[in-house]
């Protein structure tokens, strides 16, 4: 791996085992190749969370929870099923580097991750709330430790992130905080933990690690609040705040004059007039659209077969997430068509909204 960690030759890529894998989906803690990456974006950042290995920013502790995932076999999780002899027998079986991509690989890939077809699954519903509010509390229990292999697994299984204990009164993120499990807090913060959220007492997760003395755990935990303020800001100027120096937010300038069209001025004013919820999710889709447009971008530099990249094209917009309406889906999708300036224009009236 880049940035910090080195690749060995026995990184393989956990779908079809070829060398040399490029990318991480980073929520499950695995490598891949070019070839089977193209299959996991398809699926959304809801289902798999694609980073390139050499390009963009990489946190030293999200590193190390990658590297510590990987080298704990974090891919036997998503291939309980596999490891059984009498899989083989059966026919169930992961693709050979060689194998087409479509169908071979591609409904592997959807099998493993989106259909989940491949773990060992408790027998419980989504809907069996106390099956599920056990697993939240086992989950809860479970990041002080570092084991972060049986926490994925939980997660893995429905454990909620934001699960609030009813007698211990806070989440699972103060409790790592707490603890100084770091790696546990970005593994929590990468399945949808909240870095703002507080406990009965009224800390953040922040201000429990600082009462603790993790101090640069509690830095980091900033950044996470930031995250996408910070992602956003980035990709405009290419710049990110410095928060231990107390600067949390970057609005950028535009180069040229502000866009006072009728049609911007509208598009403003339709912005301001969003309810608080509403300009969240605008945000958040914004974020995904930056991360769509940032991992194209590398992926096509990262590209040098001519025949490759023929075959393979970058994601032309956001895939659906079941769990959005209709609406919302179409309205994410619609951001690929703004150009460079009007999204970067959208960016900036978000930020300076915020």
């Amino acid at each position: 791996m880049s940035a910090g960690i080195r690749r060995t030759t026995t990184d393989i890529c956990a779908d079809c085992s070829s060398p040399c894998p490029a990318w991480t989906s980073l929520n499950r803690g695995v490598l891949v190749c070019d070839d089977c990456c193209s299959v996991h974006r398809s699926l959304g950042r809801h289902v798999s969370e694609v980073r390139s290995l050499h390009h963009g920013y990489w946190p030293p502790t999200l590193l190390e929870l990658l590297k510590t995932l990987v080298s704990k076999g974090a891919n036997t999780i998503w291939e309980h099923a596999l490891l059984d002899p009498a899989s083989m027998k059966s026919g169930r079986r992961k693709p050979a580097p060689k194998e087409k991509l479509h169908p071979t690989k591609a409904n592997f890939i959807s099998a493993k991750y989106k259909l989940l077809a491949y773990m060992n699954r408790l027998p419980v519903r989504e809907e069996d709330c106390h099956a599920l509010e056990d697993l939240s509390k086992q989950l809860h229990a479970s990041v002080r430790t570092s084991n972060l292999e049986t926490c994925l697994r939980l997660l893995a299984l429905g454990a909620r992130a934001n699960y609030l204990h009813p007698d211990r009164g806070n989440m699972a993120l103060h409790v790592a905080a707490s603890a100084g499990q770091a790696l546990q807090c970005e593994l929590l913060v990468l399945h949808g933990a909240d870095p703002c959220a507080l406990d009965s007492r009224g800390h953040t997760p922040v201000e429990c690690a600082r009462i603790a003395g993790y101090h640069e755990m509690a830095d980091r935990l900033i950044e996470c609040q930031y995250e996408l303020t910070d992602r956003l800001a980035f990709y405009v100027c290419g710049r990110r705040p410095v928060h231990v120096q107390g600067e949390h937010h970057i609005l950028p300038s535009l180069k040229g004059s502000v866009d006072v069209s009728e049609p911007a001025v509208a598009a403003r004013q339709k912005l301001h007039a969003l309810t608080n919820s509403c300009f969240e999710e605008l945000a958040a889709d914004v974020y995904d659209e930056v991360d769509r447009r940032e991992t194209d971008g590398v992926w096509l530099a990262t590209q040098h077969h001519s025949d490759y990249v023929s075959n393979q094209h970058p994601i032309p917009f956001l895939p659906v997430n079941p769990a959005f309406s209709a609406t919302r889906n179409q309205g994410r999708q619609k951001l690929a068509t703004f150009n460079a300036r009007d999204f970067a224009t959208l960016i900036t009236d978000i930020l300076t909204d915020t």
